[in-house]
């Protein structure tokens, strides 16, 4: 494989994180809603989207939300989503995308990133503290 190559997504990138998004959440999303929110969160400047290429092939997605909050007295940023194709998994595209986004925080004054990822997803949890995030917390959901 030749080297990894990350960068921003761009609006032409919506179908590459769009059958990223479907794997990640095993299903087939509603095109038109991704659609629209894609559009809305690629031109935000608090919306992060990262793409990891090799070959000009699209190998993995990270998206990071940055919020200014109180309780923290400043701005922090949680990753959202972060996906790596099967076959590339193991050969660095997380860590590579992971550590890019904190290059990023930091330039934009971020004091801290956060993940939640779900119970089930025990090979992400184990990557996640390789990458020196702590477990520190329960999430809490409440669907309407």
């Amino acid at each position: 494989m030749t080297p990894v190559s990350i960068r921003l997504a761009a609006p032409d990138d919506f179908t590459i994180v769009y059958n990223f998004i479907n794997l990640l959440e095993y299903g087939i999303l509603d095109e038109a809603t991704q659609r629209r929110v894609f559009n809305e969160n690629v031109d935000d400047p608090n919306i992060i989207y990262l793409l990891a290429f090799s070959d000009g092939k699209a190998l993995g997605f990270l998206s990071l939300h940055i919020q200014n909050l109180l309780h923290h007295g400043g701005k922090i940023g949680e990753i959202q989503e972060l996906y790596v194709d099967e076959y590339a998994r193991g050969l660095g595209v997380g860590k590579q995308l992971t550590d890019k986004i904190k290059t990023i925080a930091k330039e934009r004054n971020v004091i801290q990133v956060e993940v939640t990822s779900r119970l089930a997803r025990q090979d992400a949890h184990r990557f996640y503290e390789r990458e020196g995030f702590a477990f520190t917390h329960k999430k809490f959901l409440y669907k309407l």
